[in-house]
């Protein structure tokens, strides 16, 4: 199955059987709730720190919920915040740190499943330039590659260079997209260094292009990079939808916390064996080892890490020049609500 674009709106169709799957004790919906249809935008589908989004949908868990659901490609979680603003998706899948950013602007959407419990990303530096780039310090001045001028890459990178002395004008930022775009960038020489995710790094490690400069997935070495518990990819939708829609998130948040669970009793290898052919690039093999470097960065409950949220809402008030002199209401951007019923 070929990812499907935000252009090309595909339904998602029937699943596997659910007795097939295992799962948790989140009940399933009474015989008399009413299928929903529900369209959910996920910056870059086939990117495994979006991983539970997909394996949700092979393992049936939205049609055990009677969510009628159409995932929706897009490259970065910049445009996903874009599209659920704008009311043109029910709900998204991008980095926590949208939702702080647009209430300081006075848009509230809302993070109401967390699975991404550290960001699972890594700032790789090409191999060619390895040997005068050995730290954070070392980026300033450099072409530096990002997924979207504005996406949550950007705004750990910024951190990164922030936590080393440096203002974000200190480095030239290059959107560059991942996959296969990202490392064309560092491979033809247009980026020196830039933050990606799975199983882009694991690629260009094992084909020699690049190197590991930050790395930041796992829990630990996030908190070692960043200074604290940083949350990265989860669910969100605007406020007002989720407060006039409590029964469809709280079955949507259902849908992730049984994802989750099912994730943490099974091996990388297993959940490969449940993703789409055509995500395992360039190999099967190459896809479990990457997934086996980051496993540790999904959550199984769904909730927000208790120290997270101020966590990003420092780090774009110290490093993030847009965001100088603002402040957001954390309570406004991510609820437990959901996830303590679905736990």
């Amino acid at each position: 199955m070929q990812a499907i674009s935000r252009k090309a709106f595909v339904a998602v169709g029937a699943m596997v059987a659910l007795s097939a799957c295992g799962g948790t004790s989140t009940a399933s919906p009474a015989a008399s709730v009413q299928p929903v249809d529900l369209k959910l935008m996920v910056g870059g589908l086939n990117k495994q720190i979006y991983l539970p989004n997909m394996l949700a949908k092979q393992l049936g868990y939205f049609d055990d919920q009677k969510i009628n659901v159409t995932l929706v490609d897009e490259g970065s979680g910049q445009g996903t915040e874009d599209e659920v603003v704008a009311g043109n998706v029910d709900a998204g899948s991008g980095s926590y740190s949208h939702p702080v950013e647009l209430n300081a602007a006075g848009k509230k959407i809302e993070t109401i499943c967390q699975f991404g419990i550290a960001p699972g990303e890594a700032e790789m530096v090409a191999s060619k330039k390895a040997d005068s780039i050995k730290g954070g310090a070392d980026l300033k001045g450099k072409n530096l590659g990002v997924t979207d001028i504005g996406s949550g890459t950007h705004t750990i990178t910024l951190a990164l260079l922030g936590r080393a002395g440096y203002k974000g004008s200190d480095a030239h930022f290059i959107a560059v997209g991942a996959g296969n775009t990202f490392i064309a960038a560092i491979k033809n020489g247009t980026i020196d260094a830039g933050m990606t995710t799975e199983p882009t790094i694991t690629r260009l490690l094992q084909s020699g292009d690049a190197k590991v400069l930050i790395d930041l997935r796992t829990p630990e070495s996030t908190r070692a990079a960043l200074g604290g518990d940083y949350p990265f990819i989860g669910i969100f939708a605007k406020n007002d939808w989720v407060n006039s829609h409590k029964d469809v998130a709280q079955r949507l948040v259902n849908v992730y916390v049984k994802t989750l669970k099912w994730m943490a009793a099974h091996s990388a290898d297993e959940i490969a064996a449940k993703m789409p052919a055509d995500y395992l690039v360039p190999s099967k093999d190459l896809y479990i080892a990457a997934l086996k470097n980051q496993l540790s960065i999904f959550g199984t409950d769904c909730k927000m890490p208790a120290a997270g949220p101020q966590t990003v809402l420092s780090i774009l008030q110290n490093y993030v020049s847009s965001f100088k002199g603002k402040t957001a209401n954390l309570s406004e951007t991510y609820t437990n609500e959901f996830a303590n019923k679905a736990s």
